[in-house]
């Protein structure tokens, strides 16, 4: 492995070609403890990818050593009528969880293989898919659990901050509800 990484992103729905280029690592990374994903959560990952793509805002960030696909992350703008917040725990103020369709970006997914991870590439990652937002700030969900430490604190390292636990389905595991406050409107 060098050290060769780059970033490639993408805008709007034509993102929606490069999803064969991240299901692998999507496989991958998810088939390993806390998430432990197979074929059937494989499938509904694409199916909701294809949805998502079609959001207002949506964007999709590839990392690449050379022609493999090491890491990727995507997100969306929230819509005024969100379910987003619904999931905390402990409702927040009406103030904090309205949305406007241009106040808060939300990240789906970041996810890095194995071998290419403590690298910054993450952190590459996820400075290209939020660069030249003109959003308040991006919220993202994390599972809990002690492998996922090393994830949440690069989080935490970037700015982002704990508002909350979140269960954002009735069969959903327990999240890590975060904000990462770019700016004030």
């Amino acid at each position: 492995m060098t050290d060769q990484v780059t970033i490639q992103r993408w805008d709007g729905s034509g993102a929606v070609a490069q999803l064969d280029a991240i299901l692998s690592a999507y496989e991958e990374v998810y088939a390993e403890p806390p998430y432990l994903e197979g074929p059937r959560d494989v499938a509904e990952f694409i199916e909701r990818f294809q949805r998502q793509v079609e959001r207002p805002g949506f964007r999709l960030a590839i990392a690449y050593e050379d022609t493999e696909v090491v890491g990727f992350t995507f997100g969306y703008l929230l819509p005024p009528d969100t379910q987003w917040w619904r999931g905390l725990l402990r409702p927040a103020p009406e103030e904090f969880t309205r949305e406007t369709g241009d106040r808060t970006f939300v990240i789906i997914e970041l996810a890095v293989r194995n071998p290419w991870r403590r690298r910054g590439i993450a952190k590459k990652l996820h400075t290209a898919l939020i660069e030249g937002l003109e959003v308040e700030r991006v919220t993202l969900t994390m599972r809990p659990e002690p492998e996922a430490r090393p994830a949440q604190l690069a989080y935490e390292s970037w700015g982002y901050k704990k508002v909350g636990e979140s269960r954002p389905w009735d069969e959903a595991p327990l999240y890590d509800s975060m904000v990462l406050n770019i700016k004030s409107r």
